[in-house]
């Protein structure tokens, strides 16, 4: 079994307050995280330029493989185009709300610096600690910072003479005393070293780390590791608790040189509008290509989504779970404060500027008081048009459900097609 690279780590007592705190997330700082809705996932590491796959690799691997990742692509990794700034402006005009940066993935290789190891990308050619311009770059645009961390660490037991497995008993942290140790170490470096940190996400056993978290900072949300955290996949129900979903643009979670297939822009909305209705939050991960840069295609497809939230801000933030999850093609939720109703139009007919279209809404019943309309117009204008039409936004309760008639006025593109989904906003009505 080859060796790592020398380990510097001395196993040492970990200091801490006299009284743990075990009582899991802070309520008032979930509610906070619920409004939050979108952000940016960040998967990035030392074999990122490889085009493959993020560390899993590693497992199964011959001696001169895992030679070449301990010794090769630390001294190779040179992202000398990377700006952290890039994605902090992408993330705010697409309408993320913060960002999860992994700080340090199975592999072991430390994004930032630290002293518990040499393998780390202080050590690498680029030699700047990458974990520390995305925090200054997001905070200073007053997104909220998260960090991921591995409690498995692929380095750490290399040295140990483990073999490498994923999540097995035999490499888990409970299992190995001195990663516990090691771990805690690690993460009392990127919770002290880096300000106010808003969200930790644990990919792998999280106890012990978690109450450290909470006993470094009550507010610190854990995510994975506390909360249901649905990878690629979305829930079948609407779920009561706070919890927070994560997926990929393309088909893996690291760079991919070739025979990637991304998602839409409008694939994206509808995972957004689905999670919203089910009251989650979610992640869309970008990775960094080999000289440190958001893909273009990647930054295109996220643009569009920027678009959809641009129109439609109230039906994202504050969006929380109806009584009515969908019916068809259309999903439900309401705004938190006022108990609007959102119905969210995903059947993807191109709704041409100027037409009117018909609806019947058999989950919400109208009051006296009801009124409907788009969001994001105000149903008073169509550019370009003149004259007697009506364009107005009508609506009657039947014994179907509730009709309405409305017309699509607002002009996101040029040819005045919009193939995205509408929003229909409707204020002072019950559940059928």
């Amino acid at each position: 079994m080859i060796k790592a690279v020398k380990d510097i780590y001395v196993d040492e007592t970990i200091e801490r307050t006299a009284e743990v705190h075990t009582g899991g997330n802070n309520p008032e700082r979930e509610e906070w995280f619920r409004d939050l809705a979108l952000g940016m996932f960040i998967h990035w590491n030392l074999d990122s330029p490889l085009g493959g796959e993020i560390s899993h690799p590693m497992i199964g691997a011959s001696d001169r493989i895992l030679k070449q990742y301990l010794e090769d692509l630390p001294a190779r990794f040179n992202p000398k185009n990377f700006d952290a700034d890039d994605y902090a402006a992408l993330a705010e005009t697409v309408g993320m709300r913060y960002f999860c940066f992994t700080t340090k993935h199975h592999a072991g290789f430390c994004m930032y610096d630290t002293a518990t190891n040499n393998f780390n990308v202080m050590n690498s050619r680029y030699g700047k600690d990458i974990t520390g311009l995305f925090v200054d770059a997001f905070r200073e645009r007053g997104m909220g910072v998260g960090l991921y961390f591995s409690p498995l660490d692929f380095y750490w037991l290399l040295n140990k003479g483990k073999k490498l497995q994923f999540m097995c008993d035999d490499v888990v942290p409970a299992h190995n005393p001195g990663l516990m140790e090691y771990n805690k170490t690690q993460l009392a470096e990127l919770l002290g070293n880096y300000g106010k940190i808003d969200t930790v996400f644990f990919d792998g056993p999280a106890d012990g780390l978690k109450e450290q978290t909470w006993n470094t900072d009550s507010d610190t949300i854990v995510t994975r590791g506390e909360m249901p955290t649905p990878e690629q996949y979305l829930p079948d129900k609407a779920i009561p608790e706070v919890w927070e979903t994560c997926h990929t643009i393309g088909s893996q979670w690291n760079w991919k040189a070739t025979h990637d297939v991304n998602h839409s822009g409008t694939e994206l909305i509808k995972l957004l509008i689905e999670t919203r209705a089910k009251g989650g939050n979610i992640l869309i991960n970008v990775t960094p290509d080999p000289y440190g840069r958001i893909p273009v295609e990647q930054d295109n497809i996220l643009r569009e989504l920027g678009l959809w939230i641009f129109w439609n801000k109230p039906a994202v933030y504050h969006a929380r779970p109806w009584s009515h999850l969908r019916e068809g093609d259309i999903w439900y939720s309401q705004e938190k404060g006022t108990g609007d109703i959102f119905a969210y139009i995903v059947d993807g007919v191109v709704w041409e500027r100027g037409e009117r279209r018909e609806f019947t809404l058999k989950k919400v019943k109208a009051t006296d008081k009801t009124k409907v309309e788009l969001v994001g117009q105000n149903g008073q204008i169509l550019e370009h048009s003149y004259g007697d039409r009506d364009i107005s936004t009508r609506w009657r309760q039947t014994d179907r459900g509730l009709y309405i008639s409305a017309v699509r006025c607002y002009r996101p593109y040029g040819n005045m097609k919009w193939h995205n989904p509408v929003v229909i906003r409707i204020s002072n009505a019950e559940p059928a």
